[in-house]
């Protein structure tokens, strides 16, 4: 299905011709260009991507919360220790995720 893109808020939409008017800002279907085989390949391999970031995000958090409760268990320095870097790489890798899809938006590999 081919994708249009809104000039005015870059909203991807999917479809045989782009809708009447913008679903997000309104803007009437003269406003959408169809993207290229190339600009469509790109999304759709940056939306699975971003998916998989968004899943990855989402372990991490759950490992957050596990180490969290690990180190105020207390039980010994050594697991302590453990959990205190589980935390902090899973914190690391979670800002780096959120850096990366920044940089897919301004690229726009988003969709």
């Amino acid at each position: 299905m081919p994708l249009w893109k809104c000039s005015v808020c870059n909203y991807i939409y999917e479809g045989t011709e782009p809708p009447a008017n913008c679903p997000k800002c309104g803007a009437p279907r003269e406003r959408f260009t169809r993207l290229s085989e190339e600009e469509e390949r790109l999304v759709l391999r940056s939306r699975y991507t971003n998916a998989l970031h968004m899943e990855i995000y989402t372990a991490l958090q759950r490992l957050v919360e596990l180490a969290e409760k690990g180190i105020q268990d207390n039980l010994d320095p050594p697991c302590v220790k453990i959990f205190s870097e589980v935390k902090e790489f899973s914190l690391t890798t979670m800002q780096k995720i959120k850096a990366e899809l920044e940089t897919h938006m301004k690229k726009g590999k988003w969709g």
